[in-house]
């Protein structure tokens, strides 16, 4: 029973975010008049599905991770090999419904449209929590200073608010912790309000092996402080709608850039590789997460939709932004890519997602104890 509460809470989450960005594809292509003959969630035998009257099939299918748009007369989502001999095959009225023959930018369009709804999702989703559950905006005031430590030996003091690290503003107590984790540098620069007088201090943060609030073991970085919040009351506030789309869209932009950053990191050998987690990582976390509400499950949903968005723009054949990578060269060069040319891409995009996927699922492991 006990698996059951990470994979229900899993396959809910994956299949709204997947249905989400698939549907971002589908939304862009009904709308430049292209073709869908199936609309996917999962992959392999379909479970249960049904007809709309634009003979579009949509359907549930017996793997659930991922999904598709399958375009009238393509055999690929986004393929563009043979494709004369492809529009050929049409009478004239089907040669409109065609991907093919839609002009580059409605093309680019349908591509970007499922990472664009993955990040629009994630806004979303942090708008009606920040509506309707609140924000935190209680003062990040530090309360305690181990000996010795990082802080300390910077000169850090007791009382000291601080307001923002390495030109991040801090706007709440819980975001302190993440804004020295997700820093790349070696050094944070950390300001501090003390007596109405701004301060400055460079601090290098410690790497520790520590449990997150849901028991799993991280490296984590620590410059040895506590904070707290007076008499420990948070500050939470209800937003207006204006102000709850402005800090969720924020939110969505520091997540985004954070991740590049991480990933730029690893590529020199500066990150931490061993944090990079597959569908198991991710059905643990989410079944962690979703025990202690609603609104902990919507938080994680608007995290991965953004981290499934993100990633589908990487240039990777295979991937959205591999596609985008080809229409920039079909831009520059005036046509598409030859067909062998871009065979020789998508094998490159097997090898380099298959081996990520395998290393992912090794530290998935290795997190389960398993190695």
């Amino acid at each position: 029973m006990e698996i059951l509460n990470f994979i229900i809470p899993f396959i809910a989450l994956l299949t709204i975010v997947v249905f989400v960005h698939e549907y971002g594809h589908y939304y862009f292509a009904k709308k430049y008049g292209v073709g869908v003959t199936d609309f996917s969630i999962g992959f392999g035998k379909e479970l249960f599905g049904f007809n709309d009257k634009d003979k579009t099939r949509w359907k549930f299918c017996l793997i659930p991770l991922g999904g598709y748009v399958k375009f009238f007369g393509d055999r690929n989502v986004f393929s563009e090999t043979e494709q004369r001999e492809l529009i050929n095959r049409y009478s004239s009225d089907d040669q409109k419904k065609l991907f093919v023959t839609k002009p580059l930018y409605q093309r680019s369009l349908i591509v970007f449209g499922g990472p664009l709804a993955n990040f629009l999702l994630a806004i979303l989703i942090f708008s009606s929590i920040y509506m309707f559950s609140g924000k935190d905006f209680t003062p990040a005031k530090i309360s305690e200073i181990q000996e010795n430590s990082p802080a300390a030996i910077a000169g850090l003091k007791v009382n000291d608010e601080i307001i923002s690290i390495d030109g991040n503003k801090i706007n709440s107590v819980l975001e302190v912790s993440t804004y020295i984790n997700v820093s790349t540098k070696d050094d944070l620069l950390i300001n501090i309000l003390r007596n109405q007088e701004e301060f400055s201090y460079i601090i290098k943060p410690k790497k520790i092996i520590s449990e997150d609030s849901l028991g799993n073991k991280i490296s984590k970085k620590v410059i040895g402080i506590k904070i707290s919040p007076i008499n420990n009351e948070f500050n939470k506030k209800k937003l207006g709608p204006a102000k709850a789309i402005y800090y969720s869209i924020n939110e969505t932009w520091f997540v985004t850039k954070s991740t590049l950053k991480f990933v730029g990191a690893i590529f020199q050998g500066k990150g931490d590789s061993s944090q990079l987690g597959g569908p198991i990582r991710i059905a643990k976390v989410t079944g962690q997460v979703s025990q202690f509400g609603f609104v902990a499950f919507l938080s994680i949903m608007a995290y991965i939709s953004i981290s499934l968005g993100l990633i589908n723009l990487f240039p990777i054949p295979l991937l959205d932004g591999g596609h985008l990578m080809f229409y920039a060269f079909e831009k520059i060069l005036g046509r598409p890519l030859k067909q062998k040319t871009q065979e020789g891409f998508f094998r490159i995009g097997l090898i380099l997602l298959f081996s990520l996927m395998i290393f992912a699922t090794f530290n998935d492991l290795k997190d389960l104890g398993l190695f």
